[in-house]
C-alpha cells in the first residue's frame, strides 16, 4: 500500500509511466523545432548586420566628403595656395577621393567625390556607391 501511494504522488493523480514517457517525448520534439527556427533566423540577422555596417560605412564617407569640401572651400576663400587647399581636402576626404576647385567671381566652389569601395564595408564588393559633397564660400577681399 505504501508503494502505490508513492508511485501515484510521483507520477500525478491518474498518470501512468507510459503517459509520463509520452509527455517527455513530445517536449523533446518541440525543442528540435526551436533549434531549426533559430538556425533559419541567424543567417538573416547576419545579413542585416552586414547591411547595417555597410550603411554606416557609406554614411561615414559622406560625412568625410562634406567636411573635406567645407574645409577646402574655406581655405580657398582665404586665398591659400592650391597645394595648401589640396592638403586640407586630402586630410579630411575619404581615401581615394577626387576633388575639383572652381573660382566663380567672388565665390569658390569645392566638389569632393569618393567611391565607397573595397575595404570600406562588408558589402563593398556588391555595391560601390559614389558619395559627393559641394561647398561654396565667398572669397575674402583685402580691406
Amino acid at each position: 500500500m505504501c508503494r502505490s501511494r508513492q508511485s501515484r504522488s510521483a507520477a500525478g493523480d491518474n498518470a501512468t509511466g507510459a503517459d509520463i514517457a509520452d509527455r517527455n517525448t513530445a517536449g523533446n520534439k518541440a525543442a528540435g523545432y526551436v533549434t531549426a527556427e533559430t538556425a533559419m533566423v541567424l543567417p538573416v540577422f547576419a545579413i542585416l548586420l552586414a547591411v547595417a555596417l555597410w550603411a554606416v560605412a557609406v554614411a561615414g564617407a559622406q560625412l568625410s566628403s562634406v567636411d573635406a569640401a567645407r574645409d577646402g572651400a574655406r581655405a580657398a576663400a582665404r586665398g591659400e595656395s592650391g597645394q595648401a587647399i589640396a592638403e586640407v581636402i586630402r586630410a579630411e576626404a575619404p581615401r581615394g577621393a577626387d576633388f575639383n576647385i572652381e573660382n566663380e567671381g567672388s565665390q569658390v566652389m569645392v566638389i569632393v567625390r569618393a567611391r565607397v569601395g573595397p575595404g570600406t564595408g562588408p558589402l563593398a564588393k556588391i555595391a560601390v556607391p559614389v558619395v559627393a559633397a559641394t561647398a561654396v564660400a565667398a572669397t575674402e577681399s583685402d580691406p
